[in-house]
């Protein structure tokens, strides 16, 4: 299967971030020396916690949203949206890193590509079932 390339390309690339803030994670850890399950008691593993974990609540809307619009509207589109996504995942987790103020930008960003992605999706799906196509 091959007609959807670019849609399990940047699925892969958000995994990859995912993957890349849980190694934050980690970092965080071993520089505060605050071991699991601890999850308190310095700013930085704190941040990079709060990320990875925002990161993973968004993921299944994402996903699911990114690959049906793909379906029932257009692959490129998707994964351009899909791309835009990553970018704001990484704005948001660069200024919530440097300062919890600073992650409203990314978040903005990333909100927006999920609720195209999904209302898009949802519409188009809609529409097919009430027109039989």
């Amino acid at each position: 299967m091959m007609g959807h390339r670019w849609t399990a390309l940047v699925t892969l690339v958000a995994l990859l971030l995912y993957f890349a803030m849980s190694l934050q994670v980690a970092r965080a850890r071993a520089k505060s020396g605050i071991s699991a399950p601890a999850m308190t008691g310095d700013a930085v593993l704190e941040r990079a916690i709060r990320v990875q974990s925002n990161t993973l609540e968004w993921l299944p809307i994402f996903l699911a949203s990114l690959w049906l619009f793909a379906i029932y509207w257009n692959e490129l589109v998707a994964a351009g949206l899909g791309v835009v996504w990553i970018v704001g995942r990484l704005l948001y987790a660069t200024g919530y890193m440097a300062a919890p103020a600073k992650r409203s930008t990314g978040f903005l960003i990333q909100f927006l590509a999920s609720a195209v992605l999904l209302l898009g999706a949802l519409g188009r799906i809609v529409v097919s079932l009430a027109t039989g196509g």
